[in-house]
């Protein structure tokens, strides 16, 4: 029955793109096929499935709400499904809380806990910026953008990656771009959060190219 859950909590767009929407998955849990990590130290990360009545597909969302107030602390939740070198990512994403931090973004190209790329979305900073993560180092890869990310209200974060060009939207809007080659094979993809930030999660998208 597991099993079948997890079956149906995505759709199939294609040979290998994906859909997960959590609809079908058991709530107060971590969803199967998803990986619980975190880079550095710091309070245990607590990714479950929750009910939201605002999600985008009713009725749940993926949940982080752990709330460690360490600043470099990076809870992650890597999805078994897919290695991806090239292709398209995106989720929608809804900053709950955090008294630090009101974060969340996607990583691809994940090696492990201190090697990947990451997309960060701030609501509190109201920026988004790019990163990549090298033995548990934040090196940014372009400037940060300024642009508003709700507080309690989702977006759409994506990130198209063709070789060492990633593009960043936001709401399909195209806001920033950078280069880089350091991981250049290919990886799993997931999500971030940083420190104290609750953030929720819905209609993650995977489609490799």
């Amino acid at each position: 029955m597991k099993t079948l859950s997890w079956l149906f909590s995505f759709a199939l767009l294609g040979s290998s793109s994906q859909i997960v929407n959590f609809d079908r998955c058991p709530p107060g849990k971590t969803p199967p096929g998803w990986t619980v990590a975190m880079t550095n130290r710091g309070e245990a990360p607590h990714w479950e499935i929750r009910r939201d009545g605002t999600a985008p597909t009713q009725p749940y969302v993926l949940a982080q709400i752990s709330t460690g107030p360490t600043l470099n602390r990076f809870p992650l939740a890597i999805f078994d499904g897919v290695k991806l070198r090239d292709g398209d990512v995106s989720v929608r994403i809804k900053p709950v809380a955090g008294r630090e931090e009101r974060a969340g973004g996607l990583v691809w190209r994940y090696r492990d806990p201190d090697n990947y790329y990451l997309v960060r979305a701030n609501a509190l900073a109201k920026t988004v910026a790019l990163f990549k993560v090298e033995n548990g180092r934040q090196i940014p890869l372009v400037a940060e953008v300024k642009r508003d990310i709700p507080v309690n209200g989702w977006s759409i974060l994506k990130v198209s990656v063709r070789g060492s060009r990633f593009q960043v939207y936001v709401d399909h809007r195209r806001i920033m771009q950078g280069w880089d080659s350091t991981f250049s094979g290919a990886g799993r993809v997931g999500l971030w959060t940083v420190a104290d930030s609750v953030t929720y999660f819905d209609d993650f998208r995977v489609d490799p190219k």
